[in-house]
């Protein structure tokens, strides 16, 4: 798993699709929030989950790299 984390070829693929999965009509909007809430979630309130030392950006990109994952799986690349 964290080879696959750090690979810099599987996070070129994630900036990649990150948009055009979004954008797909494919996608239900529920897989789509998904993302979405959790990521703006922990951008606008970073305070209040001081348990979790993590970067904005660092969560962002984790849950990105989860999105993509799912949603290729279950709906096609």
């Amino acid at each position: 798993m964290w080879k696959r984390i750090l690979s810099l070829r599987q996070w070129g693929h994630v900036f990649r699709r990150i948009v055009p999965l979004l954008r797909s009509r494919r996608v239900p909007i529920g897989e789509k929030l998904l993302f979405a809430v959790p990521a703006l979630a922990y951008w606008i309130a970073p305070d209040l989950l001081p348990f979790m030392p993590l970067d904005d950006i660092a969560v962002t990109m984790l849950l990105m790299n989860w999105f993509t994952d799912r949603a290729e799986r279950k709906y096609g690349g």
